[in-house]
């Protein structure tokens, strides 16, 4: 008899001590407010912004410099080949949109024309920049790429 009490007492303290977390977990469910229904107090998740596939770009500012006198291009296709011309020369690449808005460029393809030392100059430092190129964002209608090389603002064009 004193036997059979002896587990018992070892079964209701197993018991008592398997209870404990979810009575801890209850009570702290207790302490939180209710979620609440209204909208104005609900997170907003934010949404990813999609780059523009397929639409034809110029630039029209280069490290804060407008740019009037060059012209430059870009395309990013469906397939993600970007495409365009740097003012001297037309180039193609591998470009990247990523997620969180990050923006990925492979190696640049360039044709061989020369033109003058100016035009060459620009062509370099915006290929350099596009190149280097890490985040892209959508502002009033335009497109910047930014990187450690530089930033490029590009408008929507025909």
């Amino acid at each position: 008899m004193i036997r059979r009490l002896g587990f018992a007492a070892v079964l209701v303290a197993m018991g008592v001590s398997m209870l404990a977390p979810h009575q801890a977990e209850a009570q702290s469910r207790r302490k939180q407010p209710p979620p609440s229904n209204d909208p104005a107090q609900m997170p907003i998740a934010p949404v990813e912004k999609v780059f523009p596939l397929g639409a034809s770009w110029s630039v029209v500012e280069f490290n804060g410099k407008d740019v009037y006198d060059r012209r430059a291009t870009l395309i990013v296709d469906q397939n993600l080949r970007g495409t365009g011309f740097a003012g001297c020369n037309t180039f193609s690449a591998a470009a990247y949109p990523l997620r969180q808005q990050g923006f990925a460029v492979g190696p640049i393809a360039v044709t061989k024309r020369s033109c003058d030392s100016n035009t060459m100059a620009f062509e370099k430092a915006f290929l350099l920049a596009l190149r280097g190129t890490q985040k892209w964002e959508m502002v009033n209608g335009q497109v910047i790429l930014s990187g450690s090389q530089g930033k490029i603002t590009l408008r929507r064009s025909i």
